[in-house]
């Protein structure tokens, strides 16, 4: 297998929903990769030097698609942006504050297909090297 075999990447056109104000455009990169198939990384790029990382759950974004999901620090739900075209919505909150992003299903949906062709669902557990992470853990 070679590398563009096991991962994925996407840059996703996000808008930042701003109370009271006009949505500001952003662009996020999202990572996948078999070495850590339950988990999507997300780069926020908000102009600052280093972008704003998170981590979340494949299945997490994947049903947030077609219906409300998660609770706590991430929520993703499916929504219509102003034209009435399908949109989903994600809010993140943390110590350092909230936001909340909508983004097309589209190249959403895309790039999540990808990461099933890599790894199946269901099958995420035959990527996972139990013994190698726990020897990362007991070093740590």
């Amino acid at each position: 297998m070679n590398s563009s075999d096991t991962t994925a990447t996407a840059e996703l056109g996000l808008r930042l929903v701003v109370p009271e104000r006009t949505a500001v455009p952003l662009v996020a990169r999202l990572d996948y990769s078999s070495e850590d198939p339950y988990a999507i990384r997300v780069a926020f790029h908000t102009g600052e030097d280093n972008p704003v990382e998170w981590i979340f759950a494949r299945e997490l974004l994947t049903v947030g698609i077609v219906r409300p999901v998660g609770e706590g620090d991430v929520r993703v739900w499916p929504s219509k942006d102003d034209s009435g075209d399908r949109s989903v919505s994600i809010a993140l909150s943390s110590p350092f504050g909230q936001a909340e992003f909508d983004t097309q299903v589209a190249p959403l949906a895309e790039f999540l297909h990808r990461t099933y062709e890599i790894v199946p669902a269901g099958q995420e557990a035959q990527f996972v090297d139990l013994d190698e992470e726990i020897q990362q853990h007991l070093h740590s």
